[in-house]
């Protein structure tokens, strides 16, 4: 061999090797998580000091001894929530409830193969659930296993439409119904279980991709215009079969997002449909309890059901728009600090919500008032209908209406007519005075809700539904950049729904005298500081001008018809804008730098103190200084950067690893299957119960659940609105209204946080539809009226009324006291305010969230791979912790005095919210943490050494060899071989 030869091939293989073990390391680093959960984390041993060992540190206690007696209750406490969470939408003649002992027969795909929740970080770990056929069986019903066993088995072996996350390519949009002729086979079967057809009609979501609006290539019997969420034919054809061969048709919806059921509705042939959402792991047992009136069915929609989608505002501007003038360039940081000279160019994607304030119901009703549709024809179920088994009458017993500075409170007595127990929703609407050209006003908004217990028949129950005066005032973005309650007269009213005023009672009018602007000089009561334009970059991109065709068109109550939504496509509006431009473009963190006048902080300095110390302090405490001086910019950036279901330990300061896990549903988890916990219905389903309490139970179980786990964060509730049907997430939301998203949404968070489990208000916000999510990120426009109403609301509503009292050791002999905390966590989103990435968007991060709304917890970002979310943008911003796994993301900047000030800023805000939270459990001030590393890790480590040495001794061999061939006198190995 030659000597050149023998030199390229070492040097070859010493480089495989050491790039070997480069990348082998790195990838070790990134799926850290996911191999500790398999091969073991390692441990943090926690030791109080002599004194403190007998002093009272278990600061939370479950209500359970262990998992397994947990299990119980909360499957209990699942079949509850669907129970009322199951809408009764019709029911002809009292067909429902069925007789006990029924022989029923069950058609359609959702039969067999039902839809328990959606895909993605919200779904959850359903092998065990109850099915539905078991639910029925469960109930008393007799099914015909013949036809089921059919279902199951074309189920199994044909698909059906499945959202795979971020994966277009490989989702489907397919109904996957039986064909015709497969039912018909089974006709000889049917009379003697046909006492009823319980026909199931299913539609899921998932995250990553919306619903079709299209079925072209979908469908093999596409019709002109056919989209998912209507009947195709193979369900046509089966809801036929079933009215030909029974004399009893039940339909049931198993989905978590609004069909379009008008021909079912009106269908006289149809007798019973029932809503059932999407019922988790017990649910489908209440399913057959309503069917057979064990459950008396006291659901109320979510959504506006509305006859044609595509006749709705949002249609045209839902889904996938790219601004055809506007590419951008990003400094990669796909993988470290050392990846960033290289860039990537990527696509401006954006979609415009064209139709402002008027979003389901608050469209629906107003554009019905004011004659621009036909509301019966184009509404099936309003907002906040359903049925019931038996009769209520409502009566308004007394109404007391303050002064502005006060409250609308309205007692209404609800009393069982009818001949079965039963609960009824009181809803109470307001109709604020509205001038054409003015102010844009929906024609009824929700004010407030409250529900019964269980009343027997002639019993009775007075509830009251309160809610500020101040909650009436709508934001005037144009005129004077403030929530204005103008002068006139407001009509409160008590409906059985949106539209229908309940029968007995009669609308009662609040006059304000003057106009009321809540400015510097006269703030709303609920802000921490004034409500004043924080989004004028966006806002700046309508116009109220129908000529002005390069903006977007305001949707107006004065003029529906001119002013309604049309798609940008084709349009100057495809061009993008100055704001969109300036929004797209790459955070420049040296520029920000260089422009900041922050000071340097102190780092590295001495302290005694602990993390647990500082448990029950005041955010603004001296304390948090002298501990927040003591850390290094290299600990904290390690914590801050590696935050993806957890935050790191600082054992410095005995600040523990913390466990946060997903997902709306009930925990789980990507990374450790063993902590998934019991599937709740979907936020949707929740939602129709009406019943905060319900939802605060929910969350002290999984509070419960924390806390026999050591978890103590929760990426949940999930607040985003449904702005279309269409939302491939809509199962992981609650509702198209705010209020009622964020009273579930804080009733949720608030039996979580008492049990010292943080949740994170999730995604803030403008998250409403998921194509092009991580394309870049969406651009989401709207004006700064319908942010505040509509897409804020809920998370405001939660961020303000979420509290609770920690105990804490007060003194040095191991007293303790408690003080109050309030919301504690939130999570940022993919998408853009207007063209701002919503985690960098100080406006909203940090003006809104933390100024106005006084948020002193942290907030993190939503997972983080992607090049436009820059975690320099993102501490500036106000969002603190980065969810990705080391080194996927890193700063470009870690010693400018801004950079170290916001590594400080957003570290503090982690700690508060862990020293206020159940990981503190076991602590007492002047604790110690140390951490030992997983066998694996030494294992990884020395493999490692082995392989450097390795190649350190190859490299030494090599270097010889060639030193032996150049001595004098030395022999060539380049003369033979």
């Amino acid at each position: 061999m030659t000597n050149k030869k023998f030199m390229a091939i070492w040097i070859l293989i010493l480089a495989v090797l050491l790039v070997l073990v480069v990348v082998v390391n790195i990838a070790i680093g990134i799926f850290d998580k996911w191999i500790g959960s398999q091969l073991g984390a390692g441990t943090y041993t926690v030791e109080n000091s002599d004194s403190a060992k007998d002093w009272d540190t278990d600061y939370y206690d479950a209500d359970y001894d262990n998992v397994d007696d947990l299990n119980a209750p909360a499957a209990d406490l699942i079949e509850r929530i669907e129970g009322e969470g199951i809408v009764l939408a019709k029911n002809s003649e009292g067909a429902l409830p069925l007789a006990s002992g029924a022989k029923v027969t069950m058609l359609g795909r959702s039969a067999a193969d039902p839809i328990y929740g959606g895909s993605g970080s919200g779904s959850v770990d359903t092998t065990s659930a109850i099915d539905a056929k078991t639910g029925l069986v469960n109930a008393g019903f007799q099914v015909n296993e013949s036809v089921y066993s059919a279902i199951e088995a074309f189920a199994a072996e044909n698909d059906r439409a499945i959202i795979e996350m971020d994966s277009p390519a490989t989702s489907t949009y397919t109904v996957g119904e039986l064909p015709i002729d497969q039912y018909r086979a089974q006709e000889s079967t049917f009379a003697e279980y046909g006492d009823a057809a319980i026909v199931f009609i299913g539609r899921a979501g998932g995250e990553g991709g919306d619903l079709a609006q299209s079925m072209e290539g979908w469908d093999d019997n596409y019709a002109d215009g056919q989209h998912q969420l209507e009947l195709n034919k193979d369900e046509k054809d089966l809801i036929a079969l079933a009215k030909k061969d029974f004399d009893k048709v039940v339909v049931v919806v198993n989905s978590s997002t609004t069909m379009e059921l008008g021909e079912v509705q009106a269908d006289p042939g149809i007798d019973s449909v029932l809503l059932i959402g999407s019922p988790g792991l017990t649910g489908f047992s209440a399913v057959g309890k309503v069917l057979s009136g064990e459950i008396n069915p006291s659901g109320k929609t979510s959504d506006t059901w509305a006859a044609d989608f595509t006749k709705d505002p949002t249609f045209v501007n839902f889904g996938g728009f790219i601004y055809d003038d506007l590419a951008v360039s990003y400094s990669s940081s796909a993988l470290s600090s050392a990846a960033s000279n290289a860039t990537v160019t990527q696509e401006a994607p954006f979609v415009q919500y064209q139709e402002g304030i008027y979003v389901g119901y608050r469209y629906y009703e107003t554009a019905g008032a004011e004659g621009f549709i036909d509301y019966d024809s184009a509404v099936v179920y309003p907002f906040g209908y359903g049925l019931s088994y038996t009769g209520f009458s409502q009566k308004v017993v007394s109404q007391t209406f303050d002064d502005v500075k006060g409250s609308i409170s309205v007692d209404v007595e609800v009393t069982n007519t009818g001949g079965v127990a039963g609960k009824d929703v009181v809803e109470v609407y307001y109709s604020a005075p509205y001038t054409p050209g003015g102010i844009e006003k929906s024609e009824v908004v929700l004010g407030g809700f409250a529900k019964t217990g269980l009343l027997e028949p002639g019993a009775s129950q007075t509830l009251t539904v309160s809610f500020p005066v101040e909650d009436m005032a709508s934001y005037d973005y144009e005129g004077e950049g403030a929530y204005v309650l103008e002068a006139g007269d407001y009509v409160i009213s008590v409906r059985t729904d949106s539209h229908t005023l309940a029968e007995g009672t009669e609308p009662m009018t609040y006059t304000v005298a003057e106009t009321v602007v809540y400015d510097e000089d006269n703030p709303r009561s609920s802000d921490a500081a004034v409500a004043a334009n924080r989004f004028d970059d966006v806002s700046g991109d309508f116009s109220d001008d129908a000529a002005d065709t390069a903006k977007i068109l305001n949707m107006s109550r004065a003029d529906f018809a001119g002013t309604f939504p049309t798609s940008p496509l084709g349009t100057e509006r495809m061009h993008a804008s100055e704001a969109a431009k300036a929004g797209f473009a790459e955070y420049d963190a040296k520029a920000a730098a260089e422009a900041s006048d922050a000071e340097e902080p102190t780092t590295g300095a001495d302290t005694e103190l602990t993390l647990v110390d500082l448990r029950g302090r005041p955010y603004d405490d001296p304390k948090w200084d002298e501990l927040l001086d003591s850390l290094d910019v290299s600990d904290m950036t390690d914590m801050l950067l590696n935050g993806a279901y957890n935050s790191a330990a600082l054992p410095s300061i005995a600040k523990p690893a913390v466990t946060d896990l997903d997902g709306p549903a009930g925990f789980s988890s990507f990374i450790n299957a063993s902590v998934n916990g019991p599937a709740y219905p979907s936020e949707y389903t929740i939602a129709q119960t009406w019943n905060v309490e319900l939802a605060k139970e929910m969350g002290t179980m999984v509070g419960n659940e924390s806390l026999l786990k050591d978890v103590s964060g929760w990426y949940a509730p999930a607040m985003n609105l449904h702005r279309s049907p269409f939302a491939g997430r809509n199962f992981e939301y609650y509702s198209e209204d705010p209020l009622l998203s964020g009273l579930l949404g804080e009733a949720v968070s608030q039996g979580a946080i008492e049990k010292g489990l943080y949740t994170t208000l999730k995604h803030f916000a403008l998250n409403d539809q998921e194509t092009n999510r991580v394309n870049n990120g969406v651009a989401s426009w709207a004006n700064e009226q319908a942010i505040r109403e509509l897409y804020l609301k809920p998370f405001e509503i939660a961020v303000k009324g979420v509290s609770s009292e920690v105990s804490y050791i007060a003194d040095d002999e191991g007293a303790t006291k408690t003080a109050p905390i309030g919301s504690l966590a939130v999570m940022s989103s993919f998408n853009r305010v207007g063209g701002t990435w919503a985690g960098g968007s100080k406006a909203l991060m940090t003006d809104v969230l933390r100024k106005e709304w006084g948020f002193t917890g942290f907030a993190i970002t939503d997972f983080n791979l992607y090049n436009y979310m820059s975690p320099d943008q993102a501490i500036d911003a106000g969002t603190d912790l980065t969810l990705s796994f080391a080194p996927s993301k890193s700063y470009k900047d870690t010693k400018s005095a801004l950079a170290k000030t916001n590594i400080r800023k957003a570290t503090k805000n982690i700690l508060y919210s862990v020293a206020n939270s159940n990981a503190m459990n076991g602590l007492a001030p002047g604790a110690t943490v140390t951490y030992t590393p997983p066998t694996w890790k030494y294992i990884q480590y020395g493999a490692s050494a082995l392989v450097l040495l390795g190649i350190l001794g190859g490299a030494y061999g090599v270097a010889r060899r060639v030193r032996e061939v150049k001595a004098p006198g030395a022999i060539s190995v380049d003369e033979g071989e």
